[in-house]
Formats: C-alpha cells, structure tokens, sequence
C-alpha cells in the first residue's frame, strides 16, 4: 500500500492520539476535552488560525498553502463525538466514562484528520487553503447542519469539502465509494395509538390497542414490498413497541410505536411519510383507535457529488490500488450530507478490517486503518490544489 512516508512514521504517534480520545469519548454537544485535545494539538503543529466554538463545541482550523494562486479552499471534515453505549472491549483504553464509548470509531476518524494536519502544515505542498472541520454531534444531534446554519461555508469560503467513515468487514485500508445517495435519509416516527382499557378476560369490553399496534406494524412493512418500486430503496423499521403497562391481566389503554424509515431518494422519501401516516391513521382506525402521529425528517441523504466523486476516488487509488468506485449504498444516515447540500464534495468509506459492526458495545476502530485514511486527506489536498 503506498502510504505517504510521513504517515507511516507518525503511525505510533497518531495511533497514541486516538487511543486517548477513546478512553475519553464525550456525547454530542458536550466535546469540550476533544475540542480542547484538538485544539492544543493543532497549536502544537504550529496551526495558528484556529476557531473554537463554532456549533458550540466544533473546531475550524485553517492551513494556508505554499501559494496562494489558485485562491480556493478545500474543506476536511472529522466528526468528534461518541455514543451513550456501555463498553464491553475490554481494551487497556476502553472508556474512563460510565455508559460513553467511541461505539462509531469517531476517535479514529478526529486522529486520522489530525495526522493530515500535521503533515500539510509541515510540507505546505499546495496552492490555496485548508480548512480542517472537526465537528460536533453527528450522531443524532445534527452538529454539521448547526455548523452550516452558523456559516461554516460561507466564512471561510469553502469551495469543496470531503469526509470519511470507517467501514467495518472490509479490508483494512481499502476505500469504498459511489457517485449519488451512498448513505439513506433517515426520519424518525413516534405514535401513540390509543384505545379502551379493560379486563384481559374481558376484551370485548375493551378496545385494545395492542391488536391495533400489532397490525400497524405488519402493514407498515408494505412500503416496501407493495407500494415502493423494488427497484429503489427503503426501509421502514418499527423499532419501539411498548404497552403502557406492565401486568399480565391487563388490556392497555394507549400503546406507544418508535421507529424509522430510510430512503435514497427524495420522492421515495415523500412516498414513505404519506403512506406511513395513511397506515398507521386507517388501521388504527379499523380496530376502534385512534392514532397520534409525529413524523420527523432527520438528516437527508448523504449524495456524492458527480466528479467530486472521482477525485475523492483517484486520491483513494493513489493510496489503495483497487478503490470500489461503486460500493452499495448504505442505509445508515450521516449528516455529512448538510455539508454536501451547500458545496459540492465526496464521502468514502475507509476499510476497518474484521470484529464488531459500529454501534456495538465490543467495537473498537483499527488502528492499522490510519496511515490510509491520514494519506488520502492529504492526497486529496495535493491533487485539488496542485502547486504550479
């Protein structure tokens, strides 16, 4: 694999600095000892244009290159914060904080970004800016959407912008992408179906909910096996199901629904809320409830830029021979995509090897992935802003 020389001897190094944001995972919003890492990291490189606060706790730091001809500016974003998950590693740097845990490989991502910004602020070797994102809140908090509502693009007039992921099960090192939606929309629907509690002994006295809430959820899977086109994509995941009662005698009086749905595309998107509410309002209805919808849209598609795409993908190559150039689409959401929908831009998944899939308590980010992930931010510079 030709990782830039600079990487490789940084490899200990950095790999120190991730194991340390591990063990110190911290919930979106509250970043405030990764930001504070970050930063003093940053000032110890030399990086003096730094900006603190920005989407409360996310850091904006800029790298001048060697000239300044081209008068553009490309933007590298790392997303900071952990997940409220027990950790179950067992790691000699597991997390010091009870119930917190980099469950998503986040510390890995913020390490391989602050290894890039080492070497680029040493070697300089390019034409126009770079601005280094480390942002808070991804997971579920939308920090890239508040970082754009507070003029990230605009202030620092980025003209592109590119980010990573981790992508647990494939080869270490090896980089996956595609042009278009490479990760789902992702709504979120809360329903409370309510009905008439009574005697278990004696249903026909009441009106149970919990029939009513077990039909919502088989007909919600018609989305995508009748009403979708099979030939595009969503998924609609009942995810919540809970009687607001606990004995066994007892018919409730209201049954409580949580769940998602994810899609690819914006009319498929609008197809999956319309019909979902339609559903869930008449079959409630057939069995003598009532239904209380609420029905958010979460972070759009995550949708790569045409060309953009190929620049992500050719900086890839030159790190890993053999990029996939059209990996499937993935239904997890990512609010990279708010960054997207402002500038045009490419993520891309970076190969974690084997073990645990993200968001499980016995995940861990591979350490063996950052030489690749550090040498494709800093080759993606160096080709988009070539030195005369």
């Amino acid at each position: 694999m030709p990782i830039k020389n600079r990487m490789a001897e940084m490899h200990a190094e950095i790999t120190g600095w991730r194991r340390h944001l591990h063990a110190h995972p911290e919930l979106m919003f509250e970043e405030h000892q990764t930001a504070e890492f970050v930063e003093q990291k940053l000032r110890s490189f030399g990086i003096a244009d730094i900006t603190t606060g920005i989407a409360r706790t996310g850091v904006v730091a800029v790298i001048e290159g060697r000239d300044k001809k081209s008068g553009r500016t490309i933007g590298l974003r790392a997303d900071m914060d952990a997940l409220p998950i027990k950790e179950e590693t067992g790691l000699e740097y597991a997390s010091k904080n009870a119930g917190v845990m980099h469950a998503c490989g986040h510390d890995g991502h913020t390490a391989m970004l602050l290894g890039a910004a080492k070497y680029l602020n040493e070697t300089r070797n390019f034409d126009g800016r770079v601005v280094l994102i480390f942002q808070p809140a991804e997971e579920g908090g939308g920090g890239g959407k508040v970082m754009c509502d507070e003029g990230l693009m605009k202030r620092w007039s980025i003209d592109e912008v590119y980010g990573l992921h981790n992508m647990p099960g494939a080869e270490v090192g090896s980089f996956h992408i595609r042009e278009g939606a490479l990760l789902a929309a992702a709504d979120e629907f809360d329903i409370t179906i309510t009905g008439r509690g009574g005697h278990a002994a004696a249903p026909h006295e009441a009106v149970d909910p919990n029939l009513a809430a077990a039909h919502v959820t088989v007909a919600l899977q018609s989305v995508a096996s009748r009403i979708t086109d099979p030939l595009k994509q969503v998924v609609v995941s009942v995810c919540v199901l809970r009687s607001h009662n606990e004995a066994f005698n007892i018919i409730p009086q209201t049954v409580t629904m949580r769940g998602t749905v994810r899609t690819l595309e914006g009319d498929v998107r609008d197809l999956g809320q319309r019909r979902l509410i339609e559903i869930v309002d008449l079959t409630a209805r057939a069995h003598g409830c009532s239904a209380d919808i609420k029905y958010d849209r979460g972070y759009p598609a995550t949708v790569n830029h045409t060309v953009y795409t190929d620049f992500a993908a050719d900086a890839a190559e030159a790190v890993s021979p053999g990029v996939d150039r059209a990996t499937p689409p993935i239904m997890a959401g990512e609010d990279f995509s708010y960054m997207l929908e402002e500038r045009p831009g490419a993520y891309i998944m970076l190969g974690n090897g084997g073990g645990a899939v993200v968001h499980h308590p016995e995940y861990d980010f591979n350490d063996e992935a950052i030489p690749a992930g550090c040498s494709w931010f800093a080759e993606l510079v160096e080709r988009r802003l070539p030195l005369a």
